[in-house]
């Protein structure tokens, strides 16, 4: 009892700090994976903290699937098959880069080690994680390509980096390596890894269509990763492009299978799932501090993070390095540069900053095997994990805290203005199809046309608010809908407070105000106005 007590309450503290220091990185104006990893560290060496052993199977079975998964279906397939060559020369190219110099840096420093050991910690080393650089990025308002950019490189570099890392594995544990192997190796684990995406996404799709209208839908979004990454793990391929390709389908489909108010509580249960997550595995990454270092004798342990301070600037370098030779390697091709001009040299440069290293280094340093052929431990096994630990630390902390005002010095701002071109176009389209069908039901008998009128002046009106060509003046245009949106917000608050009074009152039940509150939560999204709690202010007209 006194064992799961303590557990529950080592749950109860980790969580807690993750909140906390989320509110303060907010303010701070700092990437909160930073603040998180350092908040584990310092709660690592708190006396009478019970040690914290994060099992690989754990990271990769319990945190990964719904993450990679998420981030698929947040990200836009035509941005990503526009980005492809770029995004594979990073996800592809530079992690083999990075793994054979890391390789060849670490066999130079380290004494005694093997070659194998040296591509082992490379490979861990080599795939970035997005989480805190889009954080940034997104805040700082950078165009969206460079994001684009950045959320499919993580996507497709960690089934790289796993790969090689596979490989390095085999030839440290056996004493062989084949080059044919192992290219043999990616190129299987990789089409059976989309093939299996592909049907788990089906799967999911169609468990979807066939579930009630309700949260067994929502429940069925969380459970497909897992589907994907189990099904791939059993046939020994890439569970990490299963989750890929298994996110981007479902979201291909989903607007059409599911209704409205299910995808409003869908993202919020995905936002808060992923938000959890996030926030548990790296204040579980500083918590592995006080075991590694435990682990190695005191007088090695300065040592060891010297190679690790070492081996950070090294990956740090190659990145920059890197960015502007995959730059022009991909527009090798006429027709390709004239589509795609080179970028600035500052989106170059602040691409190759954003290199932070996550939980895939972690989780496949601590999957390192104990032994080798003939049982022997596995030398340099604990200083290598040390090492990633100091890799981790040192991106986060050194390119995470100074990416903001590095953009700003480089006066990074997004001029990129597709997004609201695209946006404007949809709602015209959208607008005009909705006068097209008002028009088309208008004479059927249970359409009174006073009806059809005001619900045609109604998208009439949205098409001259967006339609850059409309005869209205755009100025009056958007100060009436200003003003709109202000008579709404206070329409809107004060319907919420008369359904409070009414509940508190005792004159309604909960579950009568909770059915209302709904239809104005959606309400409220619909005219923009979500964010808005009852004590905010509002909008001026």
């Amino acid at each position: 009892m006194s064992e799961t007590f303590a557990r529950a309450e080592l749950f109860v503290v980790l969580l807690a700090a993750m909140l906390g220091l989320t509110a303060l990185a907010r303010r701070l104006l700092v990437p909160y994976p930073i603040l998180l990893v350092l908040g584990g560290l310092a709660i690592a060496f708190i006396p009478g903290m019970p040690e914290v052993a994060l099992q690989p199977d754990l990271v990769f079975v319990v945190f990964l699937p719904p993450i990679l998964w998420s981030a698929a279906y947040f990200t836009s397939l035509r941005d990503f098959k526009r980005n492809l060559r770029a995004i594979g020369a990073l996800a592809i190219g530079l992690v083999l880069l990075t793994t054979l110099v890391i390789g060849w840096v670490a066999h130079t420093i380290i004494p005694g080690i093997s070659w194998a050991a040296a591509l082992c910690l490379g490979a861990i080393v080599s795939p970035p994680d997005a989480v805190a650089a889009t954080a940034v990025m997104s805040r700082i308002g950078v165009p969206r390509r460079v994001i684009t950019v950045l959320e499919g490189e993580s996507l497709v570099n960690d089934a790289s980096a796993l790969v090689l890392y596979r490989a390095a594995v085999v030839a440290l544990v056996s004493g062989t390596f084949s080059l044919g192997a192992t290219v043999a190796d990616f190129v299987v684990v990789a089409v059976v890894g989309v093939l299996v995406g592909f049907a788990a996404g089906w799967a999911t799709r169609w468990a979807i269509r066939h579930m009630p209208e309700g949260y067994g839908q929502i429940a069925l979004t969380l459970l497909g990763p897992y589907v994907a990454w189990i099904a791939a793990e059993r046939l020994h391929a890439s569970a990490v492009l299963a989750c890929v390709t298994g996110g981007l389908y479902v979201r291909q489909h989903f607007s059409a299978e599911v209704a409205p108010i299910v995808r409003l509580e869908a993202r919020s249960v995905w936002e808060l799932v992923i938000f959890l997550l996030n926030g548990v595995i790296f204040i579980l990454i500083g918590l592995q501090l006080g075991p590694l270092r435990r682990s190695l004798a005191a007088s090695s342990t300065g040592q060891v993070l010297r190679w690790g301070v070492i081996i950070t600037l090294a990956a740090i370098v190659v990145r920059l390095l890197w960015m502007p030779i995959g730059a022009r390697l991909v527009r090798l091709g006429r027709r390709y540069r004239e589509k795609n001009p080179l970028p600035p040299a500052r989106y170059i440069f602040i691409v190759g900053w954003t290199g932070m290293r996550g939980i895939v280094s972690l989780a496949t340093a601590l999957a390192l095997p104990l032994t080798v052929a003939g049982g022997a431990p596995m030398p340099h096994r604990s200083e290598l994990i040390l090492i990633t630990f100091v890799v981790i630390l040192g991106t986060l902390v050194a390119q995470g805290l100074t990416l903001t005002p590095l953009a700003r010095l480089l006066g990074l701002s997004n001029e990129d203005d597709s997004f609201e071109k695209e946006q404007r176009l949809a709602r015209e389209q959208a607008a005009r199809a909705a006068i097209a069908r008002v028009d088309q039901v208008a004479q059927e008998d249970w359409v009174p046309p006073s009806i059809a009128t005001q619900v045609r002046a109604h998208y009439e009106h949205r098409l001259q608010r967006f339609h850059p060509d409309a005869a209205l003046d755009p100025e009056c245009s958007v100060e009436q809908a200003d003003a709109q949106r202000r008579l709404r917000q206070e329409a809107l608050t004060a319907e919420r407070r008369a359904l409070i009074a009414l509940r508190n009152n005792g004159e309604i039940s909960d579950d009568v105000m909770h059915h209302i509150e709904r239809e104005l939560d959606i309400e409220a999204m619909r005219q923009g106005l979500g964010h808005l709690t009852l004590g905010a202010p509002a909008a001026p007209a």
